[in-house]
């Protein structure tokens, strides 16, 4: 057990079991964001099962709405999420960003903690430096796009500002084996974020969920929280079968693409619509994909073609 700050320790306890959704951030093409829509969303995602919510990390495009003109975006989106009563997290750094100072914008706006996005050199100074700037709990985050050293993953997990860990390796699995014992050793909150590995990882230990596969169709992935509280093994089975299922289509090769995907969903379940299911950060998609995606059935009456957007 590693030391924690006190303020670390409460989010920690708090944000045990639960599904914290990494929220898309609803766009037009050109980028422009309506702040009823992302209301409306937010509000929607917590409703049908999220019990937190993290905005403007990896699937919120976070790191891509740090210039100075998207300041008052930024601030606006977490003013929208500190309004529910739910936990939210906010992703700081990505990139050329002041993680410090958007750590210490989000604390003033009402956020519980932070998701220190990966980073280029010193990432143990960077988690201090952010802890200096705002005294807001961490959580490291170990993505795949730039995968943690175990040792380095150490160093941080000692700092008393980190709260958990949460892993998104994508198809890693002994990687998000490791972090998953990391984190426990240290004391700290093993969250997962492994949309493709979600079953496993809980059973391999993880305690928490944060994942973009919970941008739409959330009730999809908190029946797979539900069941694995419950003892009848075949129920979580089933309800991993069918996240399984969802994943596979909306966390693939293009792998950037799959904000735009969950975004298309959003609109298909009428949570969105169509004309701020855009994504002007990832790849292009065909419009066949579209189509098809929204044809499949996840086990969940709400993802409909023909739903309204």
């Amino acid at each position: 057990m590693v030391e924690i700050d006190p303020r670390a320790a409460e989010l920690r306890d708090r944000l045990r079991g639960t599904l914290i959704a990494a929220a898309a951030t609803p766009m037009t093409g050109p980028g422009e964001i309506d702040l009823d829509v992302v209301a409306r969303y937010l509000s929607g995602l917590v409703a049908d099962g999220a019990t937190g919510l993290a905005v403007l990390a990896h699937t919120g495009r976070g790191p891509f709405l740090a210039a100075a003109d998207r300041v008052a975006d930024r601030a606006a989106v977490i003013e929208r999420a500190a309004a529910l009563d739910v936990p939210v997290l906010v992703g700081v750094g990505g990139g050329t960003c002041d993680a410090a100072e958007q750590a210490r914008a989000a604390a003033d706006l009402g956020a519980h903690g932070v998701l220190v996005f990966p980073s280029e050199g010193d990432r143990a100074a960077l988690h201090e430096q952010v802890w200096q700037a705002a005294r807001l709990p961490m959580l490291a985050f170990d993505l795949y796009t730039r995968p943690c050293p175990p040792d380095v993953m150490r160093e941080i997990l000692r700092h008393p500002g980190v709260a958990g860990l949460k892993t998104a390796l994508l198809s890693d699995a002994m990687g998000c084996q490791r972090a998953i014992a990391l984190a426990r050793e240290s004391g700290r909150l093993a969250i997962t974020g492994e949309d493709r590995m979600f079953g496993p990882s809980l059973l391999w230990g993880a305690e928490a969920a944060l994942v973009g596969v919970a941008a739409a169709a959330v009730g999809v992935t908190a029946e797979v929280m539900r069941a694995f509280r419950e003892p009848d093994l075949r129920a979580f089975e089933r309800a991993s079968g069918r996240l399984d299922r969802l994943a596979a289509a909306t966390f693939t090769e293009p792998m950037e693409g799959y904000v735009q995907r969950m975004l298309w969903l959003a609109a298909a379940e009428g949570r969105i619509p169509g004309t701020h299911a855009h994504d002007p950060y990832g790849p292009g998609l065909p419009e066949r994909e579209r189509l098809h995606l929204q044809a499949q059935d996840f086990g969940t009456a709400q993802v409909r073609a023909g739903s309204p957007a």
